[in-house]
Protein backbone atom coordinates (compact mmCIF):
# COMPACT_ATOMS: atom_id res chain seq x y z
CA UNK A 1 0.00 0.00 0.00
CA UNK A 2 1.19 3.51 -0.94
CA UNK A 3 1.85 6.07 1.66
CA UNK A 4 -0.23 9.20 1.08
CA UNK A 5 0.65 12.39 1.71
CA UNK A 6 -1.04 15.95 0.59
CA UNK A 7 0.21 19.50 -0.17
CA UNK A 8 -0.35 23.04 -1.61
CA UNK A 9 1.94 24.27 -4.41
CA UNK A 10 2.07 27.97 -3.14
CA UNK A 11 2.91 30.87 -5.31
CA UNK A 12 2.32 34.90 -5.18
CA UNK A 13 2.04 37.14 -7.48
CA UNK A 14 4.76 40.10 -7.67
CA UNK A 15 4.85 43.37 -9.75
CA UNK A 16 7.95 43.81 -11.82
CA UNK A 17 8.99 47.07 -11.49
CA UNK A 18 9.17 49.12 -15.03
CA UNK A 19 7.00 46.30 -16.56
CA UNK A 20 3.05 45.85 -16.84
CA UNK A 21 3.31 42.25 -15.61
CA UNK A 22 3.19 40.31 -12.83
CA UNK A 23 5.76 37.40 -11.81
CA UNK A 24 4.71 34.26 -10.49
CA UNK A 25 6.96 32.95 -7.98
CA UNK A 26 6.87 29.71 -6.12
CA UNK A 27 7.73 28.71 -2.44
CA UNK A 28 9.81 25.79 -1.93
CA UNK A 29 10.25 24.00 1.33
CA UNK A 30 12.86 21.63 1.73
CA UNK A 31 10.98 18.29 3.21
CA UNK A 32 7.46 19.42 2.34
CA UNK A 33 4.15 17.26 2.56
CA UNK A 34 1.89 16.21 4.71
CA UNK A 35 0.49 13.00 6.06
CA UNK A 36 -3.16 12.43 6.28
CA UNK A 37 -4.66 12.40 9.53
CA UNK A 38 -7.61 10.35 10.67
CA UNK A 39 -10.93 11.82 9.68
CA UNK A 40 -9.11 14.65 7.44
CA UNK A 41 -9.81 15.47 3.80
CA UNK A 42 -6.78 15.14 1.17
CA UNK A 43 -7.17 19.51 1.11
CA UNK A 44 -7.66 19.91 4.97
CA UNK A 45 -4.22 17.70 5.50
CA UNK A 46 -2.93 20.53 3.19
CA UNK A 47 -4.13 23.38 4.73
CA UNK A 48 -3.20 21.76 8.21
CA UNK A 49 0.35 21.09 6.58
CA UNK A 50 0.87 24.39 5.51
CA UNK A 51 -0.10 25.96 8.70
CA UNK A 52 2.54 23.79 10.74
CA UNK A 53 5.26 23.76 8.20
CA UNK A 54 5.47 27.59 6.89
CA UNK A 55 3.22 29.13 9.45
CA UNK A 56 1.08 30.28 6.60
CA UNK A 57 -2.87 29.82 7.86
CA UNK A 58 -5.59 29.18 5.80
CA UNK A 59 -7.10 31.94 5.83
CA UNK A 60 -4.26 33.87 4.31
CA UNK A 61 -4.71 31.67 0.85
CA UNK A 62 -6.85 31.16 -1.85
CA UNK A 63 -7.45 27.76 -3.08
CA UNK A 64 -7.13 27.95 -7.09
CA UNK A 65 -9.57 26.07 -8.31
CA UNK A 66 -9.56 23.87 -10.72
CA UNK A 67 -6.06 22.40 -10.22
CA UNK A 68 -5.10 19.35 -8.35
CA UNK A 69 -2.54 17.34 -9.25
CA UNK A 70 -1.82 13.28 -7.86
CA UNK A 71 2.31 12.63 -8.17
CA UNK A 72 2.95 9.07 -7.59
CA UNK A 73 6.53 7.90 -7.08
CA UNK A 74 8.78 5.90 -4.53
CA UNK A 75 10.58 7.18 -1.82
CA UNK A 76 13.12 5.44 0.89
CA UNK A 77 12.02 2.11 -1.17
CA UNK A 78 8.24 2.71 -0.79
CA UNK A 79 5.15 4.21 -2.98
CA UNK A 80 4.18 7.47 -2.06
CA UNK A 81 1.49 9.12 -3.53
CA UNK A 82 1.06 13.26 -2.94
CA UNK A 83 -2.01 15.25 -4.12
CA UNK A 84 -0.92 18.59 -4.65
CA UNK A 85 -3.50 21.61 -5.38
CA UNK A 86 -2.39 25.55 -5.97
CA UNK A 87 -2.81 28.29 -3.47
CA UNK A 88 -2.16 31.72 -3.90
CA UNK A 89 -0.97 33.61 -0.68
CA UNK A 90 -3.52 37.18 -0.25
CA UNK A 91 -0.42 39.58 0.57
CA UNK A 92 2.81 38.55 -1.37
CA UNK A 93 4.71 39.82 1.87
CA UNK A 94 3.37 37.20 3.94
CA UNK A 95 5.94 36.22 6.25
CA UNK A 96 6.73 32.36 6.29
CA UNK A 97 7.89 31.20 10.20
CA UNK A 98 9.31 27.45 9.31
CA UNK A 99 8.73 24.64 11.42
CA UNK A 100 11.61 21.91 12.43
CA UNK A 101 10.88 19.76 9.46
CA UNK A 102 12.31 22.27 7.73
CA UNK A 103 16.06 24.21 7.24
CA UNK A 104 15.08 26.87 4.70
CA UNK A 105 12.56 28.84 1.88
CA UNK A 106 12.50 30.51 -0.65
CA UNK A 107 10.70 32.05 -3.37
CA UNK A 108 11.38 31.31 -6.86
CA UNK A 109 10.32 31.60 -10.61
CA UNK A 110 9.55 28.73 -12.68
CA UNK A 111 13.06 28.26 -14.20
CA UNK A 112 14.54 28.54 -10.73
CA UNK A 113 11.77 26.54 -8.59
CA UNK A 114 12.30 23.78 -11.17
CA UNK A 115 15.94 23.59 -11.08
CA UNK A 116 16.11 22.98 -7.24
CA UNK A 117 12.83 20.65 -7.27
CA UNK A 118 14.17 17.37 -6.38
CA UNK A 119 11.40 15.08 -8.50
CA UNK A 120 10.96 15.25 -12.12
CA UNK A 121 7.32 14.78 -10.90
CA UNK A 122 7.31 17.96 -9.41
CA UNK A 123 9.23 19.92 -12.12
CA UNK A 124 6.19 18.78 -14.19
CA UNK A 125 3.15 19.99 -11.07
CA UNK A 126 5.01 23.08 -10.88
CA UNK A 127 4.82 23.85 -14.91
CA UNK A 128 1.50 22.01 -14.98
CA UNK A 129 0.64 24.50 -11.83
CA UNK A 130 2.02 27.84 -14.04
CA UNK A 131 1.01 26.97 -17.32
CA UNK A 132 -2.75 27.00 -15.27
CA UNK A 133 -2.07 29.77 -13.51
CA UNK A 134 -1.08 31.80 -16.85
CA UNK A 135 -4.37 29.97 -19.14
CA UNK A 136 -6.85 31.22 -16.50
CA UNK A 137 -5.33 34.68 -16.13
CA UNK A 138 -8.22 37.22 -16.77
Amino acid sequence: MALRACGLIIFRRRLIPKVDNTAIEFLLLQASDGHVEPGESDLETALRETQEEAGIEAGQLTIIEGFRRELSYVARAKPKIVVYWLAEVKDCDVEVCLSREHQAYRWLELEDACQLAQFEEMKAALQEGHQFLCSTAT
